[in-house]
């Protein structure tokens, strides 16, 4: 597969017509028509449904596109870190969970821009598998992970901040009146959880006997959304300190759990990778941040 016939069936997909992607990558429809049908016959496989005026993806096409997706991200990465190796430019691509800790990352990124001003920062949310995904096809150049998981994989730097769980509710909850939560509090209520908590079973020594008294109506993969829901007092939600704003301004207030239970936050990244020399930097000033306390 050549990268010009996988730029042209990601554009394909994404119009999902094939006279628009024709016009948006300046080809002729009975060419574009042309390669798409070899890159089907080279691969054995059909990835567009065709019908009048519109195309659909084969569930082979879907994969396809996802990693198509992917291999054209990272060979745009790759190409322009090599045109910049001779000076600090090119692209810095970060996947993070949510977490107080970044503004340790942030407060290092920001005085590299300010430094080099053609570095382009990228900054990637989402959490455990979707972070390790991207670092594992090369696509992000760090990716930084919260809770004790498997890294021995990785190559990794522990940063001295640690998250804290806890309950967020609104001001107004019977539960606010508490200083910390303990797991009988929640017996009966709707709770929403971490999904990589949810996933990790990382409560169920927590709640004890009372687990199957608690009721996980569903989850979340990043605390903004959840937190509309907790407005709306639709649920309390198990999350990490110091994300949701609980100002004097904002209706909504955390409370820690007891037996108290933190996060480590560790920075990662592949195993005898060469780093550009952007990464390099970035790695560097962080070791210098950790070091300096």
């Amino acid at each position: 597969m050549e990268l010009r016939v996988l730029n042209y069936f990601v554009a394909t997909a994404q119009e999902l017509n094939m006279t628009r992607a024709a016009e948006k990558l300046l080809v002729s429809q009975p060419a574009l028509s042309r390669q798409i049908a070899d890159l089907e016959d080279e691969l054995g496989v059909k990835l567009f449904n065709r019908q009048p005026r519109h195309l659909t993806l084969t569930p082979a096409g879907q994969y396809l596109y996802e990693q198509a997706k992917e291999i054209l991200t990272l060979t745009a990465k790759t190409k322009s870190n090599l045109q910049s190796s001779a000076v600090i430019s090119g692209d810095l691509t970060i996947a993070a969970g949510e977490s107080f800790a970044m503004q340790r990352i942030m407060n290092i990124v920001s005085n590299i821009i300010q430094d080099y001003p053609t570095v382009k920062i990228h900054v990637l949310s989402g959490d455990y598998e979707f972070a390790q995904k991207r670092l594992n096809t090369g696509t992000v150049d760090f990716a930084v992970i919260i809770g004790n998981l498997p890294l021995g994989n990785y190559a990794s730097l522990q940063l001295p901040e640690k998250d804290t769980w806890g309950i967020l509710m609104t001001k107004d909850d019977p539960l606010a009146k508490k200083e910390i939560i303990t797991a009988a509090d929640l017996v009966g209520r709707d709770i929403l959880n971490s999904q990589q908590a949810e996933n990790m079973r990382y409560f169920d020594s927590w709640f004890g006997n009372y687990k199957d008294q608690i009721n996980i109506i569903g989850t979340n993969n990043l605390s903004f959304n959840g937190t509309l829901l907790v407005k709306n007092k639709a649920a309390i939600m198990l999350t990490l300190d110091k994300i949701a704003n609980i100002s004097d301004e904002s209706e909504l207030t955390f409370r820690p759990i007891t037996p108290m239970m933190k996060q480590p936050i560790t920075v990662i990244w592949k195993h005898e990778t060469n780093l550009s020399p952007v990464a390099e930097l970035f790695l560097n000033r962080l070791r210098a941040s950790v070091t300096d306390g």
